[in-house]
């Protein structure tokens, strides 16, 4: 199994004193069509700015056109200094958000999330004041996100994420969910029949076993799924690592105990480390922040903490 790289004798990464900023353009990423007045929210952020804010930067507002439209729009108002780019979203459309900052390569840019979506983990977990209020007072800070690579395949890229990376079951839920509407009834009957047809994966670790899994959870907050607690760590998602969360094969009643737990009194302390590889030994579904994708069989699938990597606000 992995364990936390042995070389890594630095100890947990502490976060800097806040640095105060006032930015010269604020872009806020919506989509107009959004089921969580996205656009509305953003309107009225917009305004709020105008009013309250010491100085006046130049305030875009920025909506999407498709599906990963966000990613384009944020690596495009990373190109200009000094600026602030907002999604109103939930996690899918941050993580878009996150992914094209990073792609703007290296920029004083600076990220925030207002939730405006079905899931809002990230925000829930990580934010500690109003945001308007935050960009007021304009003290940033740095946050770890997750880099996900998977091998050499034709199409394969490196990405980021916020929040979590998941392969096994719960990608295989939300695959499911996709098909229908939306709707916490759907929804539920959705995850009753999934998880009745589930079957588990198998991986290769770095040291040559295989094991058979239902779920592999990387996760840089403590929560996700609304209720759903995955770790007791501190001091996230600033400490340079990421907790691994593993589902080895057991008997389906044995997963919903796991689940229930996880509801109620959570899952407890688990491993934390900076880096984990595996090898996926058939096709394998993966989310990363709620984004479903998929990785070939006989791939290399590594996750590393990118300490500090994305500067901020909120």
């Amino acid at each position: 199994m992995n364990t936390a790289d042995p070389t890594n004798t630095t100890g947990p990464i502490h976060t800097p004193e806040p640095t105060v900023r006032r930015f010269d353009v604020i872009c806020l990423i919506f989509n107009p069509h959004s089921t969580g007045d996205a656009p509305q929210l953003a309107a009225t952020l917009r305004d709020q700015l105008a009013q309250d804010l010491p100085y006046s930067p130049q305030i875009r507002m920025l909506p999407t056109e498709h599906a990963g439209h966000a990613v384009d729009l944020a690596r495009e108002a990373a190109s200009t200094p000094n600026a602030l780019v907002v999604s109103v979203s939930g996690d899918g459309g941050y993580h878009e958000v996150v992914n094209g900052v990073m792609a703007a390569g290296s920029t004083d840019t600076v990220c925030a999330v207002l939730p405006a979506g079905n899931a809002n983990d990230h925000h829930r977990t990580t934010a500690r004041q109003p945001l308007a209020e935050a960009i007021a007072e304009g003290q940033v800070r740095q946050m770890d996100l997750l880099h996900l690579s998977t091998g050499n395949h034709p199409g394969a890229q490196a990405l980021y994420a916020h929040s979590y990376i998941g392969f096994g079951l719960t990608p295989v839920v939300a695959i499911d969910m996709e098909k229908g509407n939306k709707g916490a009834l759907k929804e539920m009957i959705s995850v009753v029949r999934t998880f009745a047809k589930f079957r588990p994966f198998r991986i290769q670790h770095t040291d040559g076993t295989r094991q058979k899994i239902d779920s592999l959870v990387f996760a840089n907050i403590p929560q996700m799924a609304k209720h759903a607690t995955l770790s007791e760590a501190e001091d996230r998602p600033a400490d340079g690592r990421f907790e691994v969360i593993l589902f080895p094969h057991t008997a389906k009643w044995r997963v919903l105990v796991k689940a229930a737990r996880a509801t109620t009194t959570g899952l407890g302390d688990q491993p934390s480390v900076a880096h984990y590889e595996f090898t996926t030994l058939k096709p394998m579904p993966y989310q990363l922040d709620g984004e479903v994708r998929s990785v070939p069989a006989n791939t290399t699938v590594c996750v590393e903490s990118a300490p500090g990597a994305l500067t901020v606000i909120g």
